[in-house]
């Protein structure tokens, strides 16, 4: 995800949607905060520049690897919030702790769409597990009400087949992902996003919420707003009368909620006299395991099983190699 400058590019989040004559709320004069998912290749920077198209107004915060702008397209005040690829994926728990503070941070005080972004060719077991973290962390109703799913790179689908019959008859694993969604679900095709933006107002409006919100997102409002108070104080400490980028510099400081629904992405840091024990058993185990086991390959994939997690990935290939060398030498001096 590319850099840039950071900008402050917060207003008033709360909606004051203007009615028409007819009593009915223009869907154009709405502010619309979109937060985007999606695994490493999944389309979202597709999706983001399908959104900005030509805006007449355009700013970005940077924060790490979050990105989010502000854009207006066709009278509507569009905020889009990008997400990490690693965001639900397994890592250190402080790292996931952090990342969803950001992420909370970002797009508080509310929302009005998840969208998350998936490759209409690819599997979508990651998918699967993002929404699983979405909901346990921000709400069931986050999904269940205010999630779409963009179907991206379209190109790798047959002309002769429709998306619906695709889905119907060939990818039971992508029509689960749409009916996690209440069927709700869009085809990225070109760099129109209206028809898009058109479907999450539909989404919003049929939700009965303006904007969507939850513990963790307003429990983020509030941090933010006494880090800005907290930011301004210092500045007028130092003599300082800019307010400019206040707003963004809080949100990027905000990194430490207590985020409920993250254990499974939770790895555990070994004790490191765990790790040594681990390591002179499996390297005294080598003098007779390759009697027994056919391979070093094997050896590695078993010793991997018997770990487990990354870790045991990472110890099961060093193991591998190092029964390779130990059985060439033995051959060798044979």
């Amino acid at each position: 995800m590319e850099g840039g400058v950071t900008q402050d590019i917060h207003q008033e989040e709360k909606e004051r949607p203007l009615d028409n004559d007819d009593g009915q709320t223009d869907p154009h004069d709405r502010a619309l905060t979109l937060v985007l998912l999606g695994s490493a290749g999944a389309g979202k920077s597709t999706v983001v520049d399908a959104i900005l198209g030509a805006p007449s107004d355009c700013s970005t915060a940077v924060t790490s690897d979050f990105e989010k702008r502000r854009v207006t397209v066709s009278g509507r005040q569009v905020t889009i919030v990008d997400t990490p690829e690693c965001l639900c994926t397994e890592r250190p728990a402080e790292e996931v702790r952090r990342q969803f503070s950001l992420c909370a941070a970002l797009s508080a005080p509310g929302l009005h769409a998840f969208l998350l972004c998936v490759p209409v060719h690819r599997p979508s077991n990651l998918e699967l597990q993002i929404l699983e973290t979405i909901e346990k962390v921000f709400g069931s109703e986050a999904v269940s009400k205010h999630a779409m799913v963009l179907f991206t790179h379209m190109d790798r689908l047959s002309e002769d087949v429709s998306l619906d019959e695709y889905l119907n008859t060939q990818r039971a694993d992508l029509l689960e992902l749409v009916e996690k969604c209440a069927g709700r679900h869009h085809p990225l095709m070109g760099t129109d996003a209206e028809e898009l933006l058109a479907k999450v107002e539909q989404m919003v409006k049929e939700s009965g919420t303006e904007i969507y919100t939850c513990p963790l997102l307003q429990e983020a409002e509030r941090r933010v707003r006494e880090k800005e108070e907290e930011i301004l104080k210092n500045r007028r400490e130092r003599g300082e009368e800019e307010v400019e980028g206040v707003r963004a510099e809080a949100e990027r400081s905000v990194d430490d909620l207590t985020v409920q629904g993250i254990a499974d992405l939770c790895l555990s840091t070994p004790n490191p006299s765990l790790i040594r024990w681990l390591w002179d058993s499996l390297v005294e185990w080598l003098m007779w395991l390759p009697n027994n086991v056919r391979g070093s390959a094997l050896l590695g994939s078993f010793v991997g099983l018997f770990v487990g997690g990354p870790l045991g990935g990472a110890m099961g290939a060093t193991v591998g190699s190092v029964a390779t060398e130990v059985g060439r030498r033995k051959r060798k001096t044979n």
